[in-house]
């Protein structure tokens, strides 16, 4: 992929585009943007992980946005966290809200259950282009991981096939090690064999918060 910009006011944001401009990507090393909202809310891990998943993915959907647009991601789950909320805008500048920072839960197969603790519900994305009424998309959650949920969301609401990847690695003593994603939109006209390759690339990708835990790049994960 050739990278054609990058922004660092909220970690380190590339853009990239392949295959003649017919798959657009986007990818961000966030640990420091996640760390400092963690430290503010002071979340326990389960609530670190969400918050940072969910800024993440509003930093890399907000790559789309031109510098005088916002957009809101919204994750309404009746899970014990109660809901999280962040706000970017095209200068790449992200906040982000957890309802209920201080709850704890069991491990799932070894791992935060994200999941567990957003629960059913909804994502709500929300495209402030300045106009008279913004726009807002929703679709149901589908595992409140965050991140299959905004890759449903994209094909369900706005009809864009997209991948989207988030990781997010919890200290034990709550801090964040690691913390990062990449967002993969299909353009009209790509060709089938370019999906192919596309899809079989991403199975060999490591998890994100591995990768960057390990000096990954926002570039690596796009390589």
């Amino acid at each position: 992929m050739r990278v054609i910009g990058g922004n660092n006011l909220s970690g380190k944001l590339i853009r990239a585009v392949a295959a003649g401009a017919t798959l657009r990507a986007f990818a961000a090393v966030t640990t420091d943007v996640v760390e400092e909202a963690r430290r503010r809310h002071d979340c326990y891990p389960v609530a670190a992980a969400a918050l940072g998943r969910t800024l993440t993915g509003a930093l890399l959907l907000g790559a789309t946005l031109k510098e005088n647009e916002n957009l809101t991601l919204r994750i309404a789950g009746d899970g014990p966290l109660g809901g999280l909320i962040a706000d970017t805008d095209g200068a790449g500048n992200v906040r982000g809200y957890v309802r209920n920072p201080q709850i704890h839960l069991p491990s799932k197969n070894g791992k935060l259950d994200v999941g567990g603790a957003v629960g059913q519900g909804y994502i709500y994305v929300t495209r402030d282009a300045g106009l008279k009424e913004p726009y807002t998309g929703s679709a149901p959650l589908v595992s409140g991981e965050i991140a299959a949920d905004i890759t449903h969301y994209l094909s369900a609401s706005e009809q864009t096939p997209a991948t989207v990847a988030l990781g997010v690695l919890v200290n034990p003593d709550c801090s964040v090690q690691a913390a990062g994603g990449f967002f993969v939109q299909v353009m009209p006209g790509v060709e089938e064999a370019v999906i192919e390759h596309l899809e079989a690339n991403l199975k060999k990708l490591p998890p994100v918060s591995a990768l960057v835990n390990a000096g990954g790049t926002a570039e690596d994960m796009l390589a």
